[in-house]
């Protein structure tokens, strides 16, 4: 009967790691979902059409740039703000420059503050959609599409928003595979 009770307890014991296991693995990627349907944190949307609907109201957004330490660029936006209206599509670009003498590959996190308004800020096209690649010395201009969605007047919390920080952070990535063998051959017909 111990024997059995042993078991079963060990049994109780790998089912509890099992499901910790899974609840974790599956933590980030909920987390993430939950901060693109609900702006959580600042989490932008991504639209595949400009607004329809632009308001006569006006909104400041601000640009913020960013770089992990080790990154080996200097990152900037090429505009400090802009004001826009509501629903109206805008284009702003940052700058980016490999100031290391290999090349560097790099991926941009983002948010926007206050937070409330990320579920209105919307992107069409973005440099943080794919990972950027830089040659030493390098220097790129990189566009931002968006538009802050004409709901946001509807909001009872975020409704009031007039001023909306857009923040990038860079951080050194390794490049896809796809790359590397781009980085690979390009290097080879450099040695050559």
């Amino acid at each position: 009967m111990t024997q059995r009770s042993n078991t079963r307890t060990v049994g109780y014991l790998v089912g509890v790691v099992v499901v910790m296991g899974a609840l974790s693995w599956a933590a980030v990627p909920f987390y993430n979902w939950f901060c693109k349907v609900t702006g959580y944190g600042g989490t932008t949307n991504v639209a595949t059409q400009a607004s329809d609907h632009v308001l006569e109201e006006k909104v400041r957004i601000r640009f913020d740039a960013n770089v992990d330490p080790d990154m080996g660029w200097t990152f900037r936006p090429m505009q400090r703000e802009m004001e826009l209206r509501i629903g109206e599509n805008a284009l702003a670009f940052y700058e980016a420059i490999n100031t290391s003498d290999e090349p560097i590959t790099g991926t941009a996190s983002y948010n926007v503050a206050p937070d409330l308004a990320g579920y209105y800020f919307s992107k069409m096209q973005c440099f943080c959609f794919t990972e950027q690649t830089l040659q030493p010395g390098e220097r790129i201009e990189m566009p931002v599409s968006f538009f802050v969605d004409a709901d946001i007047v509807n909001d009872n919390d975020a409704g009031r928003i007039r001023d909306i920080t857009l923040s990038y952070t860079f951080h050194r990535t390794e490049p896809s595979a796809p790359q590397q063998a781009a980085l690979s051959a390009a290097t080879d017909k450099n040695v050559n």
